[in-house]
């Protein structure tokens, strides 16, 4: 018997259905410090996670271009201990540190015309040689927590020398090769929820297919709103505490 997803929820929605069944979606960048209503991090995570209360089964639609490391693993740990059957959907894309949440899933499924990325973490840095050394170190245990998400789930269709190669060349994966490589479990039909990146997205990564690159929005006028938004929260949440303490000097 062929399962088929159910419709995904919007990205601001969570619901729990009558026969003991959670929906989540996480369809935009996962962060620290959330801004805007698409984005994911793990506090918002568990309150929805929270929010289902006591469910069987949880179906996780994921489109995102990834984010922030540890806030994904802490969200892909979260997943990995609940009680519950966790059903995995791949709407459109798993990227980065999403495709790492994606591998929480008892069962991943990929439409035919989504794709999973897999590559190195990568930071910004700066400072001395000694300090640059330690970053490096930093990133390379990182990813052998990566590792061990991906060789955990593949059930040894994959080997880490392979799974390696593939993470130093940034790839991009189809359902169908996800799947032979273990880090998915089921190709479904066609969806309309096609791939595509922000645009900050596209300059971040070094190998983003042709095909996705058409989709995708570019950076510049997404960037020059995020920006003001994020900064216009930021003076209100200072001129907020700021007036706060002087009601009390």
């Amino acid at each position: 018997m062929e399962l088929k997803p159910k419709k995904a929820v919007k990205y601001w929605e969570m619901s729990k259905s009558d026969d003991n069944v959670g929906e989540i979606s996480i369809y935009g960048e996962i962060v620290s410090e959330k801004w805007f209503d698409e984005e994911t991090s793990a506090t918002s995570f568990k309150s929805d996670l929270d929010e289902l209360g006591d469910v069987d089964t949880i179906n996780l639609h994921i489109n995102s271009p990834g984010g922030s490391v540890f806030e994904g693993i802490a969200i892909h740990n979260m997943l990995k201990m609940h009680k519950a059957t966790v059903n995995v959907y791949v709407d459109g894309l798993a990227a980065s540190i999403a495709s790492v949440i994606a591998m929480s899933g008892d069962t991943i499924f990929m439409p035919e015309n989504s794709m999973l990325m897999i590559h190195n973490p990568w930071t910004f840095a700066m400072g001395n040689a000694k300090e640059l050394r330690k970053q490096a170190d930093d990133l390379d245990r990182i990813a052998q927590a990566s590792i061990k998400t991906y060789l955990s789930k593949s059930n040894g269709k994959i080997d880490e020398e392979t799974l390696v190669k593939l993470l130093d060349e940034e790839t991009w994966l189809s359902a169908q090769e996800a799947v032979d490589y273990g880090l998915a479990d089921e190709v479904l039909e066609a969806n309309q929820a096609v791939a595509s990146l922000p645009g900050e997205f596209l300059e971040r990564y070094k190998r983003v297919p042709s095909q996705l690159r058409k989709k995708s929005a570019p950076a510049s006028s997404i960037n020059r709103q995020k920006l003001i938004t994020q900064a216009n929260h930021k003076i209100a949440y200072v001129n907020n505490t700021l007036g706060g303490i002087n009601k009390w000097v």
